[in-house]
């Protein structure tokens, strides 16, 4: 079997339900991209190749290889083709495409070649950055002194040493300032990564005309990214590969469902029309709404459910979706607490479709993403992300959401047995032993607070009155709430005598 590179490309004959443009022309070079793994491959490379397919960008993306282990060589061996499976369910219906994607160039290894990456700065048809070097990437190190010639470590370092190349070889030209565009995982990722280069640029004594023409000449546009990349579909792959005709080791997945909200000016907008392709890309000046709305339906809904359904025997997302019991309480706590607690109405259409399409996204038999992975660090994924809805809700309609305070009891509940040791919680589910990271000092909390419990009313509000009141948790006293301690001392109870599963069967027949 022929591995895919464009010399295969010329004389393949579509099989397998594959779709691409034949003849694709070659076009500039017009965007470097910080990072070459499986997301950007499937959310941001997918984007900007439909883009070139319908003639409103002609373009062409160079990956930079972020760590000194990565892809680059398998990119580089394939020409920067590579098939891309997008499988979801929409409005019931499960779906599935597959296309080659065209838009990568070739990938440089700045640790091998860094001069090459020094040349794309040196190219006035280069435009744009792209990036998603892990959240860790975005941070400003001290230590990330200038080395003439060679590779920074860091990432804000390589990007800055790229940018002072370029205003060097254009003599601070406003009109080669380029577009940033980070994708990292961070609230505000623009506006943390300007402030990194400019701590960059003052620890190396840059010339504070090249700090102005960073500042003022190039933008950085903070961005909301969802969706669900799997990546390389292992257990698959020799199936797909036997029915689309080729040999693909960059093989990338993920989910039908995508949204990308970037936050900046109009003209940028005209510059890259995702949104006239047909993509579900928002330009604003302001995404907060936006990514208010993705953390408290979306990652509300995970961290909200996940550990009810880990002590009720589930292992997954989809099997919690489909379980007679869990099923129904995702359903009524997006449905009825959390969409309904927004506190404005502004939006709220476009609330409900989102919701709906959680749903959907939580059921994508091909997407097997573990309840444990979503259960690390809990404590402060709660606060962020439900804590929010639950007092609100309560502000709005003055009295509890049931459900979020079932959640809320689940979290407490789940550090009751085990052992605690480098923010690792050790335990048992029906014997078979599990492990979450948490805070350290939670952790070595919850366990002395659960120590001697008696699974009596009594001692069920004294652990629901000790977590309540941890404002280091909470960053506000909950017990002061009224009837939060009795109702999540009585969930406590229920879940300690009973088990998680029954505790849950009684809650859902008194909230019918």
């Amino acid at each position: 079997m022929e591995q895919l590179n464009r010399r295969f490309l010329e004389t393949y004959t579509p099989q397998g339900g594959i779709a691409f443009s034949p003849s694709t022309p070659i076009h500039p070079e017009r965007v470097i991209q910080f990072g070459e793994g499986n997301f950007l491959r499937a959310f941001i490379d997918w984007m900007f190749d439909k883009l070139n397919r319908e003639g409103r960008f002609n373009g062409r993306i160079v990956a930079v290889q972020p760590i000194e282990r990565g892809l680059c060589e398998r990119i580089n061996e394939q020409d920067g083709l590579y098939t891309l499976l997008l499988r979801g369910v929409e409005e019931g219906t499960v779906k599935e495409t597959r296309e080659i994607i065209t838009v990568l160039s070739r990938c440089i290894d700045p640790y091998q070649d860094w001069a090459s990456l020094l040349q794309c700065a040196e190219s006035p048809d280069m435009e744009f950055v792209v990036s998603n070097t892990t959240e860790a990437g975005i941070h400003f190190d001290p230590s990330d002194g200038y080395r003439e010639g060679a590779v920074q470590a860091t990432f804000p370092g390589k990007l800055t040493a790229f940018l002072h190349h370029r205003w060097k070889t254009f003599r601070g030209d406003p009109s080669r300032g380029m577009v940033l565009i980070p994708c990292e995982l961070i609230e505000d990722n623009g506006r943390n990564l300007q402030k990194a280069l400019n701590q960059v640029a003052d620890l190396w004594g840059l010339p504070d005309s090249f700090i102005r023409w960073m500042n003022e000449s190039c933008y950085f546009v903070s961005t909301l990214v969802d969706r669900v990349v799997t990546g390389y579909p292992r257990d698959e792959a020799p199936k797909i590969e036997a029915e689309i005709g080729y040999h693909d080791q960059l093989l990338d997945g993920g989910e039908l469902f995508h949204l990308w909200v970037l936050e900046g000016p109009q003209i940028l907008a005209e510059r890259l029309p995702f949104h006239e392709a047909g993509l579900n890309v928002v330009w604003t000046d302001d995404q907060r709404p936006y990514r208010n709305r993705k953390v408290r339906i979306l990652n509300g809904a995970h961290t909200g459910s996940v550990v009810t359904a880990f002590f009720c025997g589930l292992d997954t997302v989809r099997q919690m979706m489909e379980d007679e019991s869990t099923g129904p309480f995702v359903e009524d706590l997006v449905d009825t607490e959390i969409v309904p607690a927004f506190l404005d109405e502004e939006g709220a259409k476009a609330r409900e479709d989102f919701a709906r399409a959680v749903k959907d996204r939580f059921r994508n038999p091909h997407i097997s993403h573990r309840l444990l992975s979503i259960m690390l660090n809990s404590s402060s994924k709660f606060t962020v992300r439900n804590l929010p809805s639950l007092l609100d809700y309560h502000h709005k309609f003055g009295k509890l959401p049931p459900r979020l305070v079932f959640s809320l009891a689940s979290l407490i509940a789940m550090y009751r047995d085990g052992t605690v040791s480098d923010g690792v919680f050790r335990s048992q589910r029906d014997g078979v032993p599990f492990e979450v990271l948490d805070d350290p000092d939670f952790l070595a909390f919850s366990l002395q607070t659960w120590k001697n419990y008696r699974a009596t009313g009594e001692d069920a509000l004294r652990v629901a009155s000790s977590f309540l009141s941890r404002e280091s948790v909470w960053k506000c006293s909950l017990a002061k709430l009224p009837e939060l301690v009795p109702m999540t001392g009585a969930y406590l109870l229920d879940m300690t005598t009973l088990g998680m599963r029954a505790a849950l069967d009684k809650a859902l027949q008194s909230w019918l």
